[in-house]
């Protein structure tokens, strides 16, 4: 069964456009490495009546969205084998070296069974 790693971050709206830059390198590298699918969404409806709004749950501030994004590999097993690959990739380090356009201390990331697929 497929796996997936699912990450919620509050990014600022002024910095949008240097995320969006950051996700599509990312996006290429972990293609390269062997992830299924690479997902970066940046919330658009996100105060939807009855529910628990996303920008409360992130913990948005003034000036802040949400981004909801996520990786898909073919198991645990293989998101292992590909993130130890991306862990050792230079361009990994080099853009981690370099300041984040998101506070990182506030991303919520996790590791998810795939227990539906259609």
């Amino acid at each position: 069964m497929k796996y997936v790693d699912g990450f919620v971050l509050p990014v600022p709206k002024k910095n949008l456009a240097a995320y969006k830059r950051l996700a599509a390198k990312a996006s290429k590298i972990w293609r390269k490495h062997g992830a299924l699918e690479y997902r970066e969404c940046i919330g658009d409806d996100l105060n939807i009546k009855g529910m628990m709004p996303f920008p409360k749950m992130a913990k948005v501030k003034p000036g802040e969205t949400v981004v909801f994004a996520w990786i898909v590999y073919k198991s645990k097993a293989h998101r292992n084998q590909v993130n130890a690959k991306i862990m050792k990739d230079p361009q990994i380090h080099k853009m981690c070296s370099q300041p984040m356009p998101f506070d990182c201390k506030r991303m919520a990331c996790g590791g998810f069974k795939v227990v539906v697929e259609s």
